[in-house]
C-alpha cells in the first residue's frame, strides 16, 4: 500500500487500516465500504471484475487523498480499491478518515469516494444472469453506485 492510497488484488482486512488513522487529535471517524451487489440498472448481476492501471489509479488515487487533507479538517485518510474477480458480497471499496469533529470526517469520506470513482483509472466489468457481461462507462458507474 502506497501510504494514503493502494490499489489491492486479494481481500483485505479494514481493521489495521482504520487502525493506522486512529490518533488523539481526532475524535471522529467516518468510513465508506462499497460491495459488490446483486443487481444494476435492473438486471441481475453475478459479479464483476476490476481493472486498473495501477501506477496511474495509486499515484491519482493519493493525489485525491493529500487533496482530501488539504480541502478539509482532517486528521488523516486513506482509500483502498481492489481489482480483479470479485463475487456479490465482496467488498470492492474501502475509505476511512480520521478528524476532531464528525462533520469533517464525513465530508472529506464522501468526497474522496466521489472523486476516486471519477477520476482514479478503474473499469467495471460486470457479469450478468444472463449469460452475458458488459464493461461499465464510468459515467454510468457513477450514476449506479
Amino acid at each position: 500500500m502506497t501510504d494514503r492510497f493502494s490499489i489491492a488484488d486479494a481481500r483485505f482486512d479494514i481493521a489495521p487500516l482504520r487502525a493506522r488513522l486512529l490518533r488523539a487529535d481526532a475524535g471522529a471517524y467516518a468510513s465508506f465500504e462499497g460491495w459488490v451487489r446483486d443487481h444494476n440498472d435492473g438486471r441481475a448481476a453475478l459479479g464483476l471484475r476490476y481493472e486498473a492501471y495501477v501506477a496511474l489509479a495509486e499515484a491519482e488515487g493519493a493525489k485525491i487523498v493529500e487533496e482530501a487533507l488539504a480541502k478539509f479538517a482532517v486528521a488523516d485518510a486513506a482509500c483502498v480499491h481492489r481489482v480483479g474477480d470479485l463475487a456479490v458480497g465482496d467488498l470492492a471499496v474501502w475509505v476511512g478518515v480520521s478528524a476532531a469533529h464528525r462533520d469533517a470526517a464525513f465530508a472529506a469520506c464522501r468526497w474522496i469516494i466521489d472523486e476516486v470513482k471519477a477520476r482514479v483509472p478503474i473499469w467495471k466489468h460486470e457479469r450478468y444472469a444472463e449469460g452475458d457481461a458488459a464493461w461499465l462507462h464510468p459515467e454510468q458507474a457513477t450514476l449506479s453506485d
